[in-house]
């Protein structure tokens, strides 16, 4: 559990950067080299490696060196995690949301009987 915790963790700091999450949805479209996932940024081959790395190490993206081209993909089951997490809160705060809207509607029917 804490292991799985801590690639949570890796997984989130990754995806708070803007950078990083555009690199991720340029991935969702294919595979891509580093040259193609610099192209639409301001920034330095040096930054866009970390940026890169800090990806790996949160185990959405891989990649791969042919010769001198490094090629990126994503990781399918590290974003299936983050993914996994994130439905299993949105689920519990449905069921709250769904039983606080039937105790107001119990409220206001029984409110409106009383009249």
């Amino acid at each position: 559990m804490e292991n799985h915790e801590h690639r949570l963790d890796l997984a989130f700091t990754a995806l708070a950067d803007p950078t990083r999450r555009a690199i991720v949805a340029r991935l969702c479209r294919g595979d891509a080299t580093v040259g193609e996932l610099a192209q639409p940024f301001q920034i330095g081959l040096p930054t866009l490696l970390k940026h890169i790395h800090v990806l790996q190490r949160g185990g959405l993206i891989a990649s791969a060196k042919t010769g001198r081209v490094r090629t990126c993909s994503l990781t399918p089951a590290g974003l299936r995690s983050t993914d996994d997490w994130l439905r299993a809160h949105i689920a519990s705060w449905d069921s709250r949301l769904d039983r606080l809207e039937t105790h107001l509607s119990r409220i206001a029917r029984d409110r409106s009987q009383d009249d």
